[in-house]
């Protein structure tokens, strides 16, 4: 049975595999399996996934070859896989920078491992690794040593992890078991990815909402072939049947269409800005509005305006002490 594991993962075993196989052709199936460190079925599954691949923009001839069924296994069309890796300048100071920022990752890395890494690295850029002494990766939200060693051995050691987690749009804390896939950082804050028992599907946690993490003596495997979030565009994707809200939102909130979601943004003579903003919870709304102060104005649709308005007017009684204003 071939066993869950993320793309990057998968990624690093098929590049490491293939030239090991090329040096190695026609041996024994469960052998290559041993000496890899798997299985006979991963290895099989990874053969087959290697008749899909290639060079971009290159005929089917071009695809890599592999055969196993006569129980030695023989790969052909990959000369260039086992070809030495070769960076440009641009390319291996973006490396330099990424790893000394993973390097200042409390608990999840292998340090030893990054250090080696970055030492050749910068060995091979000679003088060009100066200028990545001019590039600084920070975090808004640090990741605490502790709360980093416990994900680190949930995620390498396939555990599951009990949370206490605030929900941001509820204002509640609620108690769930998640089986992690990852953690990532996006838009300097850190994210736990995993398969969430109590949703039952995945779903990505703020750290910095986590106010208790602990590793549970439970099998964390999530289930095979999970719709992981494409991160590279941020955390948050509107999701179809969400609500459109219409805003006019002054200058001096115009943050608003800079960190939100925002659909439309037209700006009008007068400086306000019109808004389309999709919205899972109106209670965040709300809240959102209070917290602007007359900055933020909902125009549509009505029943939204409706309700902002009867809680501003019940603030606003609540404020001077009686039960109703006309």
């Amino acid at each position: 049975m071939v066993t869950y594991e993320s793309a990057t993962s998968r990624l690093g075993r098929l590049l490491t595999m293939v030239p090991w196989l090329l040096n190695r052709q026609g041996i024994d199936l469960a052998e290559a399996a041993d000496q890899l460190g798997t299985s006979v079925d991963q290895v099989v599954d990874d053969l087959q996934l290697l008749f899909v691949c290639g060079l971009p923009g290159h005929y089917p001839d071009d695809l890599i070859e592999a055969s196993w069924e006569d129980g030695r296994v023989h790969v052909a069309n990959a000369d260039t896989i086992a070809r030495p890796l070769r960076l440009g300048r641009d390319e291996a100071l973006a490396l330099i920078v990424a790893l000394r920022a993973l390097a200042d990752t409390p608990g999840l890395t292998d340090r030893d491992a990054i250090d080696r890494a970055l030492a050749k690295l910068e060995s091979a850029a000679g003088d060009a690794a100066a200028s990545a002494d001019q590039v600084q990766v920070s975090l808004e939200q640090p990741l605490p040593p502790e709360l980093a060693d416990r994900l680190r051995r949930a995620i390498c050691g396939r555990r599951r992890v009990h949370l206490r987690y605030t929900v941001a749009s509820r204002d509640e804390t609620t108690e769930r078991d998640v089986d992690p896939v990852r953690v990532a950082a996006v838009d300097g804050r850190w994210y736990l990815e995993g398969w969430c028992h109590r949703a039952g599907g995945v779903r990505l946690f703020r750290l910095d909402r986590v106010e208790d993490l602990q590793v549970l003596d439970v099998d964390g495997t999530p289930p095979p072939d999970l719709p992981l979030r494409d991160l590279g565009s941020g955390v948050y994707r509107a999701a179809p049947d969400d609500l459109r809200v219409h805003l006019e939102v002054d200058p001096r909130a115009a943050w608003i269409t800079e960190t939100l979601p925002v659909e439309e943004v037209r700006r009008r003579d007068d400086g306000v800005l019109e808004v389309v903003l999709p919205v899972a919870d109106p209670v965040w709304l709300h809240r959102l509005v209070r917290r602007e102060a007359g900055a933020v104005r909902v125009t549509a649709p009505a029943d939204v305006v409706a309700d902002v308005a009867r809680e501003a007017r019940e603030a606003v009684a609540g404020h001077r002490g009686t039960t109703r204003i006309d």
